[in-house]
């Protein structure tokens, strides 16, 4: 077989395989547009969700101070009747208890352990006093703790007993 021959034979397979080459060129540009696209759209994505985000969280703000107004009204009230100590001292009992209200609404609970057994996921030792009761027995609390919705936020400081025996 001539080489000229040979050209002519080949040449069916070269155009063939050109035009694999482009098909593949073709559907390479094609998935790396499709890819580029779905970069943006996702990058779109999470700043939409990021806006989001700091939107509840200021929102989550508003509400509380809205909730929270009432409060600021009793202490002007209270500060007001500073010279007559029964009214100031009632109007501090009423600002607490209207303070203590709102968080309890949002999810606070407080640990009250007196006379309970020492759990160290709950309390933190201050202190140890010889008594009576058996060891490990909460006999004070000395700074309250604090659980927000069903997460403990402060350990409840406190005092255990440690036996007289021992």
């Amino acid at each position: 077989m001539t080489k000229q021959e040979t050209h002519k034979k080949k040449k069916p397979e070269i155009e063939k395989n050109n035009n694999k080459v482009k098909e593949l060129t073709d559907k390479t540009k094609e998935l790396t547009n499709s890819l580029q696209h779905l970069q943006a759209e996702f990058e779109n994505y999470k700043k939409r969700v990021e806006k989001e985000k700091q939107d509840i969280i200021k929102h989550a703000s508003q509400n509380l101070i809205i909730k929270l107004l009432p409060i600021i009204d009793s202490f002007e009230i209270a500060l007001k009747n500073h010279k007559d100590k029964n009214k100031f001292l009632e109007g501090m009992r009423l600002i607490f208890s209207q303070f203590y209200s709102i968080l309890e609404e949002m999810g606070l609970k407080q640990i009250n352990p007196l006379n309970e057994k020492f759990d160290p996921y709950m309390h933190e030792v201050m202190m140890h006093e010889k008594s009576d009761k058996q060891d490990n027995t909460i006999v004070e609390v000395l700074q309250k703790g604090y659980i927000l919705n069903n997460k403990l936020i402060r350990h409840a400081k406190v005092k255990i007993a440690k036996n007289k025996r021992g």
